[in-house]
This record gives C-alpha cells, sequence and structure tokens, in this order.
C-alpha cells in the first residue's frame, strides 16, 4: 500500500529539515510504501529551497508549488496530485509544524489496515490532550468549532471534527470530487469530513496528543474562521431537511408568539403574564409540528407520554430563560414597544428548544 503524507507550508523554514528526518525515522517501522509530499505555497523564506535539497536526497520526498490560497487549496492541490501523479492508495494530513506527533503515524494507518476508510488523529476522544498551555482563544476557537460541526453541520457521532492529522483511502476522496468544495481555508477540513461521512466512509478516531507549535506562527485568522462558520451552516441547510423543516416551524412559532402576546396585551392582561402564556404557546405549537413532521423521521424507544414530559421540562427552561431576557430589557430599555423585547426573547428559547429537543426529547435512538 502507498501512503503519501501531504504537508501544506508557508514560511515553514525551520521545520521542514527536522520534520523530514523525524517522518524518515518513523518510516522506517512502517510496512508501507512511505512518501513525504510537501506542498509549499511560494514561501517567502526560502522553504521550498530547503525541501528540494531534500527531495534531490531522497527518491520519496516530493515538493509541488503554487500561488497561496489557503489551507483547502493547499490540500485539494497536493491531494489531486497524490493520487494522479503519485499513485497513493491513502493520503494522510499533517501540518509541517510538529503539533502532530510522527510517531503517531503507524496507529493510524493500524486504523486504515483494520478497516476503517478516514481516520482522525484525534483530541478529544479518551487518551487525546490538547496543550495545558494554550491560549484561551484557541482552546475556545477549536472547541467551539467541534461544537458548530458537531451539532450545525450534523456530525454529531466524531468528536475532533476540526482535526489536521488524518489518514484517508484515495477510494474516498475519488468519491468526494474536491474541486467542488469551494473552500480554501480551514473550513477544507470539515467540508471533507462531511463529504466523505455523506458517502458512506467508515470512519475512526484516534486518540493523539497535539502539540503547540515552537518555530514560526499560526496561519489561522479571522477569515478562516468566519469562512468555518458559514460552511457549517451552509452543510447544513443544504444536506438537512430537518433543519429547513425546523427552520419554518421556528417562523411559525414566532409568528404564534407575536400574536398571541399583541392579542392579550390588547385585551389587557398584563405584559408580564402575556409573554410567559404567549412564549408556552408558541412552544406547544412548534413541539407538534416538530413532532409530526420535523423529526418524523427519527426513530424514539420513547412512548408518547415520557416524549411529552420532556417536552415539558424542555419547554419550562426555554420559558424560563425567554422570560427572563424580557424582563431584563424592559427594565433596561421601558421606552422600547414590549414587542421588540418579546421578539429577542424568543431567541435563546428557540435555541434551547431546539438543542434540547433535538438531542433530547426527539433523539434519533436508531442512530445514536
Amino acid at each position: 500500500m502507498k501512503v503519501v503524507v501531504i504537508i501544506p507550508t508557508y514560511n515553514e523554514k525551520g521545520n521542514v529539515r527536522p520534520l523530514i528526518n523525524s517522518l524518515l525515522n518513523v518510516f522506517r517501522s512502517i510496512s508501507h510504501d512511505m512518501h513525504i509530499l510537501f506542498v509549499d505555497d511560494n514561501s517567502p523564506d526560502n522553504t521550498a529551497e530547503i525541501i528540494q535539497k531534500e527531495c534531490q536526497k531522497h527518491s520519496n520526498i516530493h515538493l509541488i508549488t503554487g500561488e497561496k490560497k489557503g489551507l483547502g487549496a493547499a490540500y485539494i492541490r497536493g491531494m489531486q496530485y497524490a493520487a494522479d501523479c503519485l499513485k497513493a492508495d491513502v493520503l494522510m494530513e499533517m501540518d509541517a509544524d510538529f503539533s502532530h506527533k510522527p510517531e503517531d503515524i503507524p496507529r493510524l494507518l493500524s486504523a486504515i489496515d483494520k478497516g476503517a476508510d478516514f481516520v482522525i488523529g484525534s483530541r478529544y476522544v479518551r487518551g487525546g490532550k490538547i496543550p495545558r498551555d494554550w491560549a484561551f482563544w484557541r482552546k475556545l476557537n477549536s472547541k467551539w468549532g467541534n461544537f458548530f460541526a458537531r451539532y450545525i453541520a450534523g456530525l454529531y457521532k466524531i468528536r475532533d471534527c476540526t482535526a489536521g492529522f488524518r489518514a484517508i483511502r484515495v477510494s474516498v476522496i475519488k468519491k468526494i470530487y474536491l474541486t467542488n468544495l469551494k473552500v480554501k481555508g480551514y473550513a477544507f477540513q470539515i467540508a471533507l469530513l462531511h463529504r466523505a461521512v455523506a458517502s458512506h466512509a467508515v470512519v475512526r478516531e484516534v486518540p493523539v496528543e497535539f502539540i503547540d507549535r515552537v518555530e514560526g506562527e499560526t496561519k489561522l485568522g479571522l477569515a478562516d474562521i468566519l469562512e468555518f462558520i458559514i460552511n457549517v451552516f451552509w452543510i447544513r441547510f443544504n444536506n438537512s431537511r430537518t433543519f429547513i423543516r425546523f427552520a419554518i416551524v421556528g417562523t411559525s412559532g414566532v409568528v404564534v408568539n407575536l400574536t398571541v402576546f399583541t392579542v392579550l396585551v390588547h385585551s389587557g392582561i398584563n405584559k408580564f403574564i402575556a409573554s410567559p402564556v404567549a412564549t408556552e404557546v408558541s412552544i406547544l405549537s412548534n413541539f407538534l409540528l416538530n413532532n409530526f413532521w420535523t423529526f418524523r423521521e427519527r426513530i424514539s424507544k420513547d412512548i408518547i407520554p415520557l416524549k411529552g414530559l420532556k417536552f415539558n421540562v424542555v419547554s419550562l427552561i426555554a420559558l424560563g430563560f425567554s422570560f427572563f431576557t424580557f424582563i431584563l430589557l424592559s427594565f433596561l430599555f421601558p421606552d422600547a414597544a414590549p414587542q421588540v423585547h418579546q421578539a429577542i426573547g424568543i431567541i435563546p428559547a428557540t435555541l434551547i428548544n431546539y438543542f434540547l429537543n433535538s438531542y433530547w426529547t426527539f433523539k434519533d435512538h436508531d442512530h445514536s
């Protein structure tokens, strides 16, 4: 089996030579035909020149260069070259900065040997680690990135959706049509994983320790984060009928909520009473529509009374957050129309209602 480790580089002159030496040392313990493919984005620090010298020494080290367009663009270019020109059977993704330990490569390939199609070097399964001294924003970005990927894009079973250390069969890559992913930055990781899952690839996670870089600087920027968030929501919108149905039901719930609230207020009922009543009516309306339309394809082990009990618990929690928001805004902005406060209060109620009902009340036990 021919394995090509693809390593995108940009200004990594301090890392590439030690990384090559470390990889070649690890390769000696692997029975497969191991290769390294560097994809350099015309680094101004002469990274490519250093790699080229190593290519002349070792026939299993390769280099392609190109314009800097982002991590995803580099991986797409590298994967196409490795599959078409190097005739690889398995591709590996790996950072150039020693964030991923070369000695973990055999464990990822072992999972491939045992039948997996897509293996993730995971930081968030038992045994996986992230740096203890990682900056707060890095931890927040990683945790929330995975939260978005799992619960918005629908990759519920996968613990580390944004990992950049992976082994993938070329047969999976050929089903995906990489150029159709239309992502250039770090969003590529989630886009590729989602397509692999959609094509019924067997995904496994292997625990690894992620290590913060010592040489060079991280390339993750605000544009990458925004592209990631947009791509996650696009995946959900484009591929999930459940999400579209829920959005429609949620919109109808807003109409029900504000209509009931307005009718009650104009009938002389105190606004602090009208608010929770209107919210409860809209939640009940949403539940009925979600139960018999949005989540009707899910297989639940719960009998209707138990499901109804769970729904009422979620309703009370959502009602509490909505009413608290309404009261807070009423005191902070007393001159604003109460309908404005009520509308804003719908937002936390809707989010809590969706996540708790989707992953608890209407949990699909057939796929859990």
